[in-house]
């Protein structure tokens, strides 16, 4: 059964979220290259957002860059992209006690990575169909870097009605599916 997107914004938002202690930062990673509408969006959200591209940006570029913008629950902004994007890989929701410029500046780290050529390359860490792919295969240190000061990255499934939790523990990638229904 599928789950109308309005059902999936409230149980993504309540996930969002969840959790014991103060408040955390809550973010989307997105990608303005995925949908003409998300840059227009971001831009008028009136809530805290950085471009994770660093200097100037041509307008050109910045309507299709990846952005960190902090969420607020009950933010119009925060419904729309999760009723508009959700399975149509717009981004990555995570949580993490870090403030949001601290945030870019761990995430800005990973925007370009070598392939085993030497050759440099875009890393787009944060389209839920890689980030999927990309974390289980990392080590343990290769985890920590990664995740920094993030406690949980939160995305699509890959199935409509589920969203995947990703979290570190000690030791390995921990991965739960939450199912969207109820």
């Amino acid at each position: 059964m599928t789950y109308p997107h309005y059902l999936h914004a409230d149980h993504v938002i309540h996930r969002l979220w969840r959790g014991e202690g103060s408040p955390p930062e809550v973010c989307a990673l997105l990608d303005a290259a995925r949908d003409p509408r998300i840059h227009p969006l971001i831009r008028r959200s009136h809530l805290d957002f950085r471009c994770l591209y660093q200097g100037a940006v041509p307008p050109v570029l910045a309507a299709a860059a990846p952005y960190l913008v902090s969420l607020s629950p009950g933010a119009a902004f925060t419904r729309e992209v999760i009723e508009l994007g959700w399975g149509k890989s717009w981004g990555v929701f995570l949580r993490s006690p870090a403030i949001l410029q601290d945030l870019v500046r761990h995430f800005r780290r990973f925007l370009r990575v070598r392939n085993e050529a030497g050759r440099v390359l875009f890393f787009r860490f944060y389209d839920p169909r890689v980030l999927r792919l990309y974390l289980p295969t990392c080590t343990r240190d290769e985890l920590c870097t990664f995740f920094g000061p993030v406690e949980r990255f939160s995305l699509e499934s890959g199935e409509e009605d589920s969203m995947l939790e990703l979290s570190r523990d000690r030791e390995a990638l921990a991965r739960r599916i939450v199912y969207l229904g109820g």
